[in-house]
C-alpha cells in the first residue's frame, strides 16, 4: 500500500474517544490536541531492535479460516466479565471480574463467594482488570491486580499487590505497586505479566490523550516494566523510569518470543485523525517506540517500530499468548490472540528471527462471542475467557466463561 508522509512532531488531533470495539455509530464531542515526541522518546529512537522485513496489511476480513482442528471445553461458567486468569502453582485459579470481584477456581470449581472485592470504578472500559501470581506465590501466596481505583473522587489507574490466605478463601492488601496512572472512559490498558526475568510488566493505555503515549514521563499508553516491590529496575531502558515500551494506544495483550523480545498486540484508532480500525501486532524490545499515533497502518517512520500485521478492519484485540502446549502441536511457537468484536481466535504464525508474519488464520469465528483473555496454563492447555456481559455483547443465562482450546 502506498505509505503517508512523514508527519511533524506537532500536530493536531481530533479524540473522539472511542475504542475500536464501539459502535462506528456512536459519537462523542471532539476536543483538540496536539502530538509531541518527548526528548527521552527522540533519543530512544536511535536504539530500536530490527524491525519486520514487511508489514502484512489485512484489507478484507480477517484472515482464512482455520485448517487445525480444535475442540472448546467448558471449564467454568457464570463469571460478570472475567478479564484475566492467574494460575497457581497447585493448578487453582484467580479470576479478575470487572465489577472488582477477585474469584477462585478451586480443584475445577468456581467458589460461589468472591475472595475479596475491590472497590473500582467500572465506568466504560475501567474496572478490575488485569491479575498476576507472583513468580513465588508458593511461598509468599502474592498476587497483583491491576484496577480503576477512585481517589478522592478522581479515578486513576493502580496496580496493587494482595496475599491469599492459607486456606484460600479470602485475600489482603499488601501494597501499592504502581499509582496514578492515567485513567479515561476508554483506552485503560491493563494487562499484568510477568516476564521471564522474574520482573512484572504493565500494559496501559493512552487515556484518550494520544500525546501521552509519546511522553517517556507519563505513564499512559506504554508497557511499564517493574521489580515484584514496585521498584524501577536498573537496566530498564530510560533510568529510574518505568517505562520499557512507548507509542502504545490500547494493548490488552503481549507475550515474549524469548527474554528481550516481545509480541505486543494494539488496538488502532477509533477516529482520530479520521482514522478507523488497523488494530496491529508489533515486535519490540526494551525502549522501542511502536509509533501511536505518529504512524499507523503498515507505515514506516525512521525510529518508530513498523508493525508485524495490521487488520483493516477492528479485531480488535484483547489477550495475546504465545502457544507453548502439545495438544495442538501445529501452533506451537505461534501467537494466539483473542478477538473482542470479531469473535474469533487469530493463531499469528512470526518467524522468530525476522519478526515477518509468515501465515495467519481465524478460530472460532462467531461460536463463542466476545474473547477477551487467552493464556496458556501450567497443564499446557490454551484458556481463554469470553466477555459477552460487558455491555458489548449478548450476555447469555449463563453468563461468561473460561474456555480451554483443546484438541
Amino acid at each position: 500500500m502506498k505509505r503517508t508522509n512523514i508527519l511533524k512532531s506537532r500536530l493536531m488531533l481530533s479524540i473522539m474517544g472511542l475504542v475500536a470495539c464501539t459502535s462506528p455509530q456512536a459519537q462523542v464531542r471532539e476536543t483538540p490536541t496536539s502530538v509531541q515526541i518527548s526528548s527521552e522518546a527522540q533519543q530512544a529512537q536511535t536504539n530500536q531492535t530490527a524491525q519486520p522485513a514487511s508489514c502484512k496489511l489485512v484489507e478484507d476480513g480477517f484472515g482464512p479460516q482455520g485448517q487445525v482442528s480444535v475442540r472448546v471445553e467448558e471449564v467454568v461458567t457464570g463469571l460478570d466479565v472475567p478479564w484475566g486468569i492467574a494460575f497457581l502453582p497447585n493448578r487453582d485459579l484467580l479470576i479478575s471480574e470487572r465489577s472488582g470481584r477477585v474469584r477462585l477456581v478451586q480443584n475445577g470449581k468456581l467458589r460461589p463467594q468472591a475472595i475479596a472485592t475491590i472497590n473500582v470504578s467500572d465506568r466504560g472500559e475501567g474496572g478490575l482488570l488485569g491479575i498476576a501470581a507472583h513468580p513465588d506465590f508458593a511461598n509468599n501466596r502474592f498476587f497483583y491486580v491491576y484496577f480503576t481505583a477512585n481517589q478522592n473522587g478522581t479515578p486513576v489507574n493502580r496496580v496493587e499487590r494482595w496475599q491469599l490466605s492459607q486456606d484460600g478463601v479470602s485475600a489482603t492488601r499488601d501494597r501499592t505497586i504502581v499509582d496514578n496512572i492515567p485513567v479515561a472512559q476508554f483506552h485503560n490498558g491493563g494487562r499484568i505479566r510477568f516476564g521471564p526475568d522474574g520482573m512484572l510488566y504493565i500494559g496501559t493505555g493512552d487515556a484518550r490523550d494520544p500525546n501521552l503515549s509519546q511522553n517517556v514521563k507519563s505513564l499512559a499508553g506504554k508497557i511499564l516494566r517493574v521489580t515484584p516491590d514496585g521498584q524501577v529496575p536498573a537496566d530498564n531502558p530510560f533510568p529510574g523510569n518505568p517505562v520499557y515500551i512507548l507509542g502504545i494506544r490500547n494493548t490488552q495483550g503481549f507475550d515474549w518470543v524469548n527474554v528481550s523480545t516481545l509480541w505486543v498486540s494494539d488496538h488502532g484508532p477509533s477516529g482520530e485523525l479520521g482514522r478507523s480500525g488497523h488494530d496491529k501486532v508489533s515486535v519490540a524490545r526494551a525502549g522501542d517506540n511502536l509509533g501511536w499515533p505518529t504512524i499507523y497502518r503498515c507505515e514506516s517512520q525512521q525510529g518508530l517500530v513498523t508493525p508485524a500485521i495490521v487488520w483493516q478492519q477492528a479485531l480488535p484485540p484483547g489477550g495475546a499468548t504465545i502457544y507453548t502446549g502439545n495438544a495442538i502441536p501445529e501452533w506451537k511457537g505461534n501467537l494466539i490472540v483473542a478477538g473482542l468484536r470479531a469473535e474469533q481466535l487469530q493463531r499469528i504464525v512470526i518467524d522468530p528471527r525476522s519478526g515477518q508474519v509468515q501465515q495467519h488464520e481465524v478460530y472460532l469465528q462467531g461460536q463463542q462471542g466476545r474473547l477477551r483473555e487467552a493464556i496458556m496454563g501450567p497443564d499446557g492447555e490454551l484458556y481463554v475467557t469470553t466477555s459477552n456481559c460487558d455491555g458489548r455483547g449478548s450476555c447469555p443465562p449463563q453468563q461468561d466463561k473460561i474456555l480451554r482450546i483443546t484438541r
